[in-house]
């Protein structure tokens, strides 16, 4: 007999933004259908209206795509089992829970949120696990009916078994039994009508068809229940795979559901669109995230996104906890950046670094990506490296000018024979420049470190910067002339006759 087809789904709350934790779980479960020929469904849990929050979605579904993680049914996708928000369901939820009441296997309760606050309250101080008393299992249709005089709405629950155990199996972690006794009878349908997230979950879980569900291992000691209530309707449950914990990168407790600092005063990203903002390519965050639980092999940590489809089953994930390293994450983004063609870089980097208010064209933006392939663990890192190009450089201490065991006077004559040079040569190009600067360094009598030393300060404000000539190309003939012309004559305003303060004297 044919194994059932693969259908997997990712199924997200709108009640924030989009969590790295949420998405690897969607990574997975994409991972899992695409390595099967399977089908991934997006489907939207909304029917928590009190922590619904505008805006969520839209994070949400841009999050996704910009990982790259398509789904094949959803909410804009269509498909044979919509609608695909739970918002849209509501009725079939309540058709549902009314065979549930038929066949005795849920029960009206009209406990007041009053009364069940202070049972919890009394339970506490007793000692004992707060949870439902069963107060209104077994009402008579009499007390029923005076209920429903009073005009009290009832949430729905189910009858869950009092002896027994339950046990259901799951894929990475293997049999898990409980104590039916351990088990309060869980709120199906709420009074306004919307379920809750255990009835829609199950109901649309069955509807649709999945086969597998993949979750966070938060949601183990409520699967008990699930299988209860698939039990209760006489349908057979997927099979349950509940993902690793995610730690953050102490290794000493759960990875915040916000950013945070760290010990080491860095900013703990966890959002999605966090890692977009700071600079993270999409293709070094997925790479990452499938490690966050997963091996790819034992000594390979880097992989293509066809490499990880072949690769993925869900056997090969861990049920011990996995710590979220943003040093890993860091380098492994650094190692997609120098992957990249320089054309690709380009056009990533132009929208970083027009939101620095550095606004280039594709000439310029391929000229600063030459610059700083090599050198940028981010794209966010870009701006700060060239900025100096776009800007009038900031003012800097003349004396930085003047490199080891040269005087005011000697920088003062490599400068002037610099800008002489500089005028002249053509074209302004990187290999150009090259030819024309390194003999000069000889003919001046001086180490090219020590030239190249004195143009870069002039010309960037900074000892440091991107490689000398890539820098010049970029800056432009008539701008290197005239930085080189405006250090000249700070030099030469100085009353101090300088001298590298290397030298010693």
């Amino acid at each position: 007999m044919a194994e059932p087809r693969v259908r997997v789904r990712y199924a997200p709350s709108p009640t924030g933004s989009f969590h790295v934790g949420g998405a690897r779980t969607a990574l997975y479960n994409w991972l899992y259908a695409r390595h099967t020929g399977g089908t991934f469904v997006l489907r939207i849990e909304d029917t928590d209206r009190t922590r619904y929050r505008p805006g969520a979605l839209h994070d949400l579904l841009e999050g996704l795509r910009w990982l790259g993680l398509d789904w094949d049914e959803g909410p804009d996708a269509g498909g044979p089992f919509g609608p695909y928000t739970q918002s849209e369901r509501v009725a079939l939820y309540q058709e549902h829970t009314n065979r549930l009441l038929a066949k005795g296997a849920a029960y009206p309760c009209y406990c007041t949120p009053e009364r069940l606050s202070a049972l919890r309250a009394e339970q506490r101080r007793a000692g004992a696990t707060p949870g439902y008393d069963r107060a209104c299992r077994e009402l008579t249709q009499r007390q029923i009916a005076e209920y429903e005089a009073q005009g009290i709405t009832p949430v729905i629950r189910l009858r869950v078994p009092l002896e027994g155990q339950t046990t259901f199996h799951d894929a990475i972690r293997g049999d898990i039994t409980v104590s039916n006794r351990t088990l309060d009878d869980l709120v199906l349908l709420k009074s306004d009508g919307f379920p809750t997230y255990h009835l829609a979950n199950i109901v649309d879980d069955h509807l649709m068809a999945i086969s597998h569900v993949m979750r966070g291992d938060e949601w183990i000691p409520s699967t008990p229940r699930h299988v209860l209530l698939y039990q209760a309707f006489g349908w057979e449950p997927p099979v349950f795979a509940h993902l690793p914990l995610i730690l953050n990168p102490t290794g000493k407790g759960k990875l915040s559901k916000r950013k945070e600092k760290g010990p080491d005063g860095r900013d703990y990203l966890v959002m999605v669109h966090e890692f977009k903002q700071a600079g993270y390519l999409p293709e070094a965050l997925f790479n990452y995230l499938a490690l966050v639980g997963w091996s790819y092999g034992e000594q390979e940590e880097l992989f293509s996104r066809a490499q990880a489809i072949a690769a993925f089953d869900i056997g090969g994930i861990s049920k011990s906890p996995a710590v979220f390293s943003y040093d890993k994450l860091a380098w492994m983004n650094g190692v997609y950046i120098r992957q990249l063609t320089l054309e690709d870089l380009a056009g990533r980097l132009e929208p970083v670094l027009a939101r620095a208010g550095i606004i280039v064209g594709p000439s310029d933006a391929l000229r600063v990506a030459r610059l700083v392939q090599e050198r940028i663990t981010t794209l966010n890192d870009a701006p700060a490296l060239v900025d100096f190009a776009f800007r009038e450089p900031a003012e800097y201490d003349p004396a930085l000018l003047i490199q080891k065991k040269m005087t005011r006077e000697d920088t003062l004559r490599a400068l002037d024979a610099a800008r002489d040079a500089l005028e002249a040569v053509e074209p302004f190009s990187e290999q150009a420049l090259e030819a024309t600067l390194r003999p000069l360094a000889e003919a001046l009598g001086l180490k090219v470190g020590q030239l190249f030393g004195a143009i870069r300060v002039a010309v960037t404000g900074r000892t440091v910067a991107p490689p000398l000539f890539g820098t010049l190309e970029l800056l432009g003939r008539d701008e290197v002339v005239a930085r080189l012309r405006r250090a000249e004559e700070l030099l030469a305003r100085q009353e101090t006759p300088y001298r590298s303060p290397d030298t010693g004297n």
